[in-house]
């Protein structure tokens, strides 16, 4: 999860063109003082007129339609998936809910949002939701994207390391060149850097681009194609065969790389949880979910568990669903690690921090109905709204494991589910 001091450079100035580094560290501080205490409906009605009023408060607040989500609009005619879907025969439909308002202080997300989440697991809402209250009437999450990159990594296989050194030789010689065969492919992709790996007569390439506001797996692929073909082309000395992808990139897998280098975008959020609202939110004190937390850290690593933390892929497949990412990307974006402590007044400390998270606001999925929808509810849909997107991810990740951890800390895990998670 490392950056180079080159890529941060980059990073502040990035953020001294919307505005002065000092006041936006200072917009990132919780806010004092309490919340007033703002609900949705309690997430055990169910019932139709319920449902209504619930949609016609988050339109209200919002002033965005839920059109689809409410099936006052037909969906578009089959034609309109092509580039999403093959063979289609009809639409999988999975219960979408809200948790919130979730307050965020951001980089590019501020304030109140009302967070889509498609699940079937009873409990899972009503988690969120609740992580999330007790979050806003502590002041608020932190949530910053702080940077991002996306890789495709592909195999060359040469005879001997006498090859393999004139091959990388040239490889260093033609970068300038590799970059404008990216521009040429596509108008938002920005090839940063090609990095090197050698094992024995394999040389694995990685090349790391920026995607804008694309998740970018297909951008990527499609512009190291053309500058593999130029290398084949062009290269003093062939290779024997070589391949797209070499599976190094952590491509919809869990891997150690994400603690290494970013893949999709960096995002670390934090809070500080008041110790009333702890015991009144959350029914547990500060040190009891602390203690959980630290027990639970020790056993990840028995388990060798790549990073520590609770169900990450909880809040990310549920909102990937809803808002139109890949959701096979979830196997590489849980990836990641929480951290609790107690703090001098006896308050709780919790941050979390996502390296690969791959998430888009245009391309792929974000364009089908409901999706679309959902990405307007938190006003993340377009271009330009990527980084907050991730932000809000990040957000929601915390309040997640905020809750579960409380949860299992105050004894009412098994009992929430009892609660929540049956049809009786």
């Amino acid at each position: 999860m490392t950056t180079t001091s080159k890529k941060a450079k980059k990073l502040l100035n990035r953020y001294n063109v919307v505005k002065p580094l000092s006041e936006m560290m200072e917009e990132l501080k919780p806010e004092s003082g309490i919340f007033d205490d703002v609900l949705l409906l309690k997430p055990t009605s169910w019932d139709a007129v319920s449902v209504e009023k619930r949609r016609s408060f988050v339109e209200e607040i919002t002033g965005k339609k839920l059109n689809y989500l409410r099936k006052d609009k037909e969906f578009p005619s089959p034609e309109s998936y092509r580039g999403n879907i093959e063979n289609y025969i009809g639409m999988t439909c999975i219960p979408t809910g809200i948790i919130g308002p979730l307050h965020i202080k951001g980089t590019e997300a501020k304030g109140d949002f009302f967070v889509p989440m498609a699940t079937s697991e009873g409990a899972l809402i009503a988690s969120y939701h609740r992580g999330a209250k007790a979050t806003r009437l502590s002041g608020g999450i932190s949530s910053v994207c702080l940077t991002e990159g996306v890789q495709r990594t592909p195999l060359f296989r040469f005879t001997s390391l006498s090859e393999v050194g004139t091959f990388l030789r040239w490889v260093l010689e033609n970068l300038k060149i590799f970059k404008k065969i990216v521009s040429e492919n596509s108008k938002h992709a920005i090839l940063i850097d090609v990095r090197i790996n050698i094992e024995g007569n394999h040389v694995l390439l990685i090349f790391e681009y920026t995607t804008g506001d694309a998740s970018g797996q297909n951008m990527v692929t499609f512009c190291t194609e053309a500058v593999c073909r130029y290398i084949i082309q062009h290269t003093p000395v062939k290779p024997q065969y070589w391949f797209i992808e070499s599976n190094y990139s952590g491509d919809k897998k869990a891997t150690a790389v994400s603690f290494t280098n970013v893949r999709g975008k960096k995002v670390t959020a934090e809070v500080v949880v008041k110790r009333d609202i702890a015991k009144k939110i959350l029914f547990a004190e500060p040190k009891e979910i602390y203690q959980y937390w630290l027990s639970s850290s020790v056993s990840a690593v028995q388990s060798v568990s790549i990073g520590i933390q609770g169900h990450f892929a909880n809040a990310l497949a549920a909102i990937f669903m809803a808002c139109g990412q890949d959701v096979a990307c979830v196997s590489e974006a849980y990836v990641g690690i929480t951290r609790m402590e107690v703090t001098e007044s006896n308050d709780l400390y919790v941050a979390v921090t996502l390296p690969s998270l791959m998430v888009g606001t245009v391309g792929g999925g974000t364009e089908l109905p409901t999706q679309k929808e959902c990405l307007e509810l938190i006003g993340c849909s377009g271009n330009g709204k990527a980084r907050k997107f991730a932000e809000i991810c990040g957000a929601t990740v915390l309040a997640g494991e905020l809750s579960i951890a409380a949860a299992i800390a105050s004894g009412n895990f098994a009992k929430a589910h009892k609660l929540f998670g049956r049809k009786k």
